[in-house]
């Protein structure tokens, strides 16, 4: 299963049973990967909806490969040790992307 197929199902999951973002203010996570392009997650009103034509602009990016991302969606990636190391890079704030790794816990 691709990556973008993953992100798919997670927001479906996510959007199924929205007890955890229901109350999450809207954001734009941006995500740029090496091999499937850019990915934007848009957290709106208790829902999210994943964008593969990002119009929007994204309160963060992270910019990492297609595999640590699979891992990062199943809460299989330690993001302190990848962002140490160069395998996560970040645009704008480091709070918002932990929020994010937060968020996707809860759904695993």
């Amino acid at each position: 299963m691709s990556v973008v197929a993953e992100l798919h199902d997670l927001a479906k999951k996510m959007n199924d049973n929205p007890v955890h973002i229901q109350d999450q203010k809207n954001r734009v996570f941006q995500v740029e990967l090496d091999e499937s392009g850019t990915i934007q997650m848009i957290l709106q009103d208790g829902q999210v909806v994943v964008d593969e034509n990002p119009s929007k602009e994204p309160d963060v990016t992270l910019k990492l490969s297609d595999s640590n991302f699979s891992k990062l969606l199943k809460d299989d990636l330690n993001t302190t040790l990848a962002f140490m190391t160069g395998k996560l890079k970040l645009d704008g704030q480091m709070g918002l992307a932990m929020k994010l790794q937060e968020i996707l816990k809860q759904y695993q």
